[in-house]
Parts: structure tokens; C-alpha cells; sequence
């Protein structure tokens, strides 16, 4: 029997000006879905597996509606509750050039963040599944979701699960202090860390010398220490780093590294000229997980990572909507953008 994959988060509607205007501008809005451990349950779905998302919705038509698109894309919701009194908004105003993309909250309260604890059954809901994910951004949203991420990730190892966790910090969810504090004793737990330039640094105090983010202009060289901290601190198997060269809101390159003890793997580089780059490093992490679940070489699950998260910042949406063949094809070195007939 093929075993699944489950994460667990929260999923948001996504309010966003057209044609790269600015809120100020805007006089409607495009409505879509998304967040971090939901786009990455999508992104598996697509890669073939069986993968359920755990959440809370509030019980009325905005809550069905982001059931109904989790389930179009192959997502199991079952262990989906219905309750609270809302959902989770954000608005996103696109960048281009020198004007960076900005993101506005309005997700206070909301349907997962008003949980209790003990609101979910893990044991049960780990029956039959090999893999469990969740970021850093759950248990940002309340003390009790703290609580509940703490007790996922305890469960999970109890029940035998390889757990990954994206460090993904917010600085408008929480302060760097309680942030250190939670996910210090969260990634005891954890097999597969990852996070991009800034995470390390914002929540465990981990930064790479020679490199400022703002700029763009890393110094890749001092990221295997970062890594190498990373994993000494959280006890894990795998350490990933996503690192993103911005040159411009529109512009960036974007690569990774991996760190499995004793090897650093390199990925390729891409120059992504950006569409959309939100939820850029979930699918990275959807598409390390894949190649970690088939049991690829950690290089190959690497690369197969990176080019899966280039190919979503080309598309639209919080959600990655392409197939392993598609990002095999990136891996192989197509990357003309040639029309296929």
C-alpha cells in the first residue's frame, strides 16, 4: 500500500491588484489561494502522490471554496475541520524593477489561528503515512498553534515519519525572540531543515559573513557554514539552503545547496526572469521532498528541487501547477522556452 505525505497549515485567500499596479491604484483585486504548507501539498499532488492537508476553515462559502480548489488539485481534505469565524487574507502587491513586491496581512483571529490544543488527532491522522511537513510560519499564527505544531512533530517521530520543516520566517507574525524559542525546540524533531539566506539568521541567529541580502550579491562560499551550524544546532539529516541573487523585483538568480553531514551538493543556477515569485520556496521544498521520497541521491533531488522552484516563479498564483516530466525536462538543460508543437 503506497503510503502519503501530510502537511499541515493554513491556507489564505490571496487579494492582488492587476497589471503590477499598487494597491493605492487598484480598483479590483484578484482572488486566488494559498500558503505555505497548502502550495507544497499541491506541488505533490501534481508530482503523483497521495497527500492530505490539515487545517481549520471556517464553515461557510469562502471556507468551501479553498476546500474545492485544494481538492481540484488532488489534495485529500479530510482531515480538513470546519469552524472559526474566518479566513485568512492576504494582499499582495506586485514589484517590478526597483519597486519591491509587498505583502499586507489580514489574518488575525482566523479559523486555524483560534484553535485549541489537542484539536487534532495525530496519531490517527499518521496511519499509513511515511512523510510529515509544516513550516515556520504555523506556529507564528497563535500560541495554540504553537502548541499543536510542537505536538505534530513529536507524534510524527513517534509514529516513525521522516519530518521536514521550512524555518520561513515573518516578521509580521511574530518577533525574532519567540520565534528561537519555538522552533528551537520544534526542529529537535526534525529530519530535513530548510530555509533560504535570511531564515538561519532571523530565527537562530546563524549568519553567512560577506553577504547582504539586500543587495543581492551573495557570497555562496559561506553558506556551507551556515548549513553546517544549522544541522549541529536541529540535529537533522539534511540541511537545504535556497539562495536567491535578487537583482531585481523582476529579476533574480536563484540556486540551493545541501548539506547531508558530511557532503555539500551544489544546484544549478537559473536566471528567472519573475512572474510570480510567491511560494517560490515551497515549491522547492515540495520538490526536495520528492526526490527524497523516490530516494534519488541527494544531488539529483537537489537540482530536481531548484528547477521545480524556478519553473513555479513563472507561474501565476501561489501554487505550483506543473509535473515531474516538466521539471526533469529544466533538469535536463531545456531551458530555451522554445513553443512546443
Amino acid at each position: 500500500m503506497e503510503k502519503s505525505i501530510v502537511t499541515f497549515g493554513e491556507i489564505m485567500l490571496r487579494l492582488a491588484p492587476y497589471h503590477y499596479e499598487k494597491i493605492l491604484q487598484a480598483n479590483q483585486f484578484q482572488a486566488t489561494y494559498g500558503g505555505g504548507e497548502a502550495n507544497v501539498a499541491v506541488s505533490l499532488a501534481h508530482f503523483g502522490h497521495k497527500v492530505s492537508f490539515v487545517s481549520r476553515l471556517p464553515d461557510n462559502s469562502i471556507g468551501e471554496s479553498a476546500l474545492n480548489k485544494l481538492r481540484s488539485f488532488g489534495v485529500d481534505t479530510n482531515w480538513i475541520q470546519m469552524g472559526g469565524e474566518r479566513l485568512g487574507i492576504y494582499f499582495l502587491e506586485h514589484g517590478a524593477s526597483l519597486r519591491p513586491s509587498k505583502v499586507t496581512y489580514d489574518r488575525a483571529n482566523s479559523a486555524i489561528a483560534t484553535i485549541t490544543p489537542g484539536t487534532f488527532d495525530w496519531p490517527r491522522i499518521f496511519q499509513d503515512v511515511e512523510w510529515f511537513h509544516i513550516t515556520g510560519i504555523t506556529p507564528a499564527l497563535s500560541p495554540a498553534c504553537a502548541q499543536e505544531s510542537l505536538k505534530a512533530v513529536k507524534a510524527a517521530k513517534d509514529a516513525g515519519l521522516k519530518v521536514s520543516c521550512d524555518l520561513n520566517y515573518r516578521s509580521k507574525l511574530w518577533s525574532k525572540d519567540d520565534a528561537k524559542s519555538t522552533m528551537t525546540k520544534l526542529v529537535k524533531y526534525v529530519d530535513v531543515v530548510i530555509a533560504n539566506e535570511e531564515d538561519a539568521a532571523d530565527v537562530f541567529g546563524i549568519e553567512a559573513s560577506s553577504t547582504d541580502v539586500n543587495s543581492g550579491d551573495l557570497d555562496i562560499s559561506h553558506y556551507p557554514s551556515v548549513a553546517r551550524q544549522l544541522m549541529d544546532l536541529c540535529e537533522a539529516e539534511v540541511v537545504a539552503i535556497t539562495l536567491r541573487e535578487s537583482t531585481s523585483a523582476s529579476d533574480n538568480n536563484w540556486s540551493a545547496i545541501l548539506f547531508n553531514g558530511s557532503d555539500f551538493f551544489m544546484s544549478s543556477k537559473y536566471h528567472i526572469h519573475l512572474i510570480d515569485r510567491v511560494g517560490g520556496g515551497d515549491s522547492f521544498g515540495a520538490g526536495l521532498i520528492h526526490g527524497l521520497v523516490k530516494g534519488w541521491d541527494h544531488q539529483k533531488a537537489l537540482n530536481f528541487a531548484v528547477a521545480t522552484s524556478g519553473l513555479k516563479q513563472t507561474i501565476p498564483g501561489d501554487m505550483n501547477l506543473v509535473s515531474e516530466k516538466d521539471v526533469l525536462a529544466v533538469v535536463s538543460g531545456n531551458i530555451s522556452g522554445r513553443v512546443q508543437r
